[in-house]
């Protein structure tokens, strides 16, 4: 049992050398001439003599000090070298200072954007990390707990916007999965907070599916008189129901009018797969016709002020409030839910085939696998050629024929 006490070190005085008073176990302090005492622990390990700092008096007590002997003790008994396994977790001390939620979202941005992320879906990803950042983006992220990301997430609902929070907490949940594999977070976090966040409510994109209100759609975009390349964009858009975006930067390079298809790569896919459309007569009138318009530019609707630039993003939806539809109506999206409804209503086509011209992800993977390989493309040219004749019908007499499958 020890004999010395704390009273005992504290009144050793410095002398004209450094001296060493034992206490036990190998611990001892070391008395400088400058009146610090230090408290070392003497051990051997592979055969040899090592010595290990615990710290400095009064600082670290004399009881402080024999519990980090004992603990060093432990480690010997289980073949650990201490002043190893100290140097080790100085270095995790570090890594993990340095491995910060701001840091590590930083590399994973990087990586979206060398994955080719549209720059649009970078910036709405950013801002959604953003609230992260500001709220723990300087901590650690292995040291970031499930009611901290809550509380920053329920600012955001505070404001009204649950959309916004949910989407916060999968953006932040990537992050920490990133953390996983990379090796620097053990788990994420996020997941604790399911059911944690108001549900938002969802939107629907302002459409049109009701078939007199569609051919009068089409012939209000007929009688457009803005701007021709706006005008040839809205009368392609019901035609090929792509996305907006994929639309708006569609580039003559990726048109084969010979063979009636238009390939769209997949860094301008959102789901990141290439895309093809088929294109029926009317689409390929209309083009012929653009081309004598925009031909001479690298996309097929370049913007007014600039001939190597498309139309932005609020043209076609700013079209469609000049042919007097709201956006409670109407957006240029939904287009692409005027082309689902009307198309499965219908009864003729398959449902994968719609979904697949829709390029939708599909749910099931194995399912979507076999749907990717055989992709429906022959029933997607009958279709969409089908389509281009329906919509003609439509102009003309706003109804659906119905046929049997």
């Amino acid at each position: 049992m020890p004999t010395k006490n704390d009273t005992y070190f504290r009144h050793l005085k410095s002398g004209e050398k450094n001296y060493k008073q034992s206490d036990s176990g190998g611990l001892f302090m070391l008395v400088t001439t400058t009146g610090s005492k230090l408290w070392r622990l003497t051990y051997r390990f592979d055969g040899k003599q090592k010595l290990l700092a615990l710290g400095q008096y009064p600082v670290t007590s004399l009881a402080d000090a024999r519990i980090k002997r004992d603990d060093a003790k432990k480690l010997l008994a289980e073949g650990i070298d201490p002043s190893v396994n100290r140097k080790e977790e100085r270095r995790n001390a570090r890594m993990a200072r340095a491995n910060t939620f701001e840091a590590v979202a930083k590399e994973l941005m990087d990586k979206f954007k060398a994955e080719g992320d549209a720059p649009k879906t970078l910036k709405k990803k950013q801002w959604l990390l953003d609230f992260a950042n500001k709220a723990f983006g300087k901590r650690p992220i292995a040291e970031i707990k499930a009611p901290e990301i809550l509380d920053a997430l329920r600012k955001i609902e505070k404001r009204g916007r649950h959309e916004t929070a949910t989407r916060a907490r999968s953006t932040v949940g990537a992050v920490f999965r990133f953390a996983i594999a990379t090796g620097r977070a053990e788990r994420d976090p996020t997941a604790d907070l399911r059911g944690a966040l108001i549900t938002p409510t969802v939107t629907h994109r302002a459409t049109i599916v009701e078939p007199k209100a569609v051919g009068a759609l089409l012939r209000a975009i007929d009688g457009f008189e803005g701007h021709a390349v706006t005008r040839h964009a809205l009368r392609l858009a019901p035609l090929v129901f792509v996305r907006p975006g994929e639309l708006r930067h569609a580039e003559w390079a990726e048109f084969d009018l010979a063979d009636a298809e238009w390939r769209i790569p997949a860094k301008k896919m959102k789901m990141r797969r290439p895309h093809r459309v088929p294109l029926a007569a009317q689409a390929l009138a209309i083009l012929r016709e653009l081309k004598e318009i925009s031909g001479g530019s690298r996309y097929l609707f370049p913007s007014v002020r600039s001939w190597y630039r498309p139309i932005s993003d609020n043209t076609l939806n700013a079209a469609l409030r000049r042919l007097g539809y709201d956006q409670t109506e109407l957006t240029i999206h939904g287009l692409r839910s005027t082309a689902s409804t009307l198309l499965n209503e219908s009864g003729k086509w398959h449902a994968d085939a719609i979904e697949r011209q829709l390029a939708h992800q599909e749910a099931n993977e194995i399912r979507g696998a076999y749907t990717h390989a055989a992709e429906f493309w022959q029933e997607r040219v009958r279709m969409m050629r089908w389509w281009a004749d329906e919509l003609d019908r439509l102009r003309q007499h706003g109804r659906v024929i119905k046929m049997s499958a």
